[in-house]
């Protein structure tokens, strides 16, 4: 693609944004627009007829004037569902920090990594890493690995066969080990990495559900390997899974 290719890429995108923004203060038609933007009307056509085609605007009637589709109320339900997590998620997370006096999180998948979206640390936390925001492996990571276990088999295939980085010499980089792997969270309900992301860090995760069952997040804890050990790992995922089914409780999951 050539630079100008994806300059006008670019300006479309942003005119795109533009016509939301305009329809979100109130109904507009074509000319309206197109006025608004200082551009040619066919051009205000070609960007409504695509926004149309996703849900984002709808036509009120024949050659009636445009508003806000529903497709934006989805998109924003998405937004404010994470937000609901991160809001409900945090004394969850303090409490468990508080009990185990280690670092908790929560995680979700955002395009084939886990960014952490809340965060707590104990009192017995050595490390002031702020991990919050930060995007992490999902191969390498507790978090990453409930992600990776719940997801759609062909997705899941998909992103193990990917190359993957190996960030300490116990990094599970091949695809068939880590697919097995991942088969065993599935079914005990927990992931746990021992060094794989850094040398003498341990951490376990358990899935976060949604209001239709599905994972939408893990919640870890993590810490030194001399304090979290896998004895103590096992000791503490009880706690674990029963504070994530407290959080989805309150995302409006009841397990049956």
């Amino acid at each position: 693609m050539s630079n100008s290719d994806s300059a006008a890429q670019v300006q479309s995108v942003d005119r795109a944004i533009s016509v939301l923004e305009l329809l979100a203060q109130g109904e507009a038609g074509i000319t309206e627009i197109a006025g608004e933007l200082g551009v040619h009307k066919s051009t205000v056509s070609r960007l409504v007829s695509v926004l149309e085609s996703r849900g984002l605007v709808e036509q009120l009637g024949e050659r009636g004037k445009y508003a806000i589709g529903f497709g934006v109320v989805r998109l924003a339900g998405a937004a404010t569902g994470r937000m609901d997590l991160s809001k409900l998620g945090q004394p969850v997370c303090q409490t468990l920090a508080d009990s185990f006096g280690e670092t908790v999180n929560i995680a979700v998948h955002d395009a084939g990594v886990a960014i952490n979206i809340t965060q707590a640390r104990g009192s017995a936390a050595v490390s002031a890493v702020n991990w919050i925001g930060q995007r992490t492996p999902l191969h390498a990571t507790s978090s990453g690995k409930v992600l990776l276990a719940y997801l759609d088999l062909d997705e899941r295939k998909r992103l193990v066969s990917l190359p993957l980085d190996s960030y300490t010499s116990n990094t599970v980089v091949d695809a068939s080990r880590l697919l097995s792997e991942l088969e065993t969270v599935a079914e005990q309900g927990y992931a746990a990495c021992f060094e794989e992301l850094e040398l003498g860090l341990h951490a376990v995760a358990v899935p976060v559900r949604g209001h239709r069952g599905e994972v939408v997040a893990a919640m870890s804890a993590s810490g030194p390997s001399y304090r979290l050990s896998r004895e103590r790992v096992e000791q503490i995922v009880p706690a674990m899974v029963s504070a994530a089914g407290d959080l989805s409780a309150q995302l409006g999951y009841f397990a049956g």
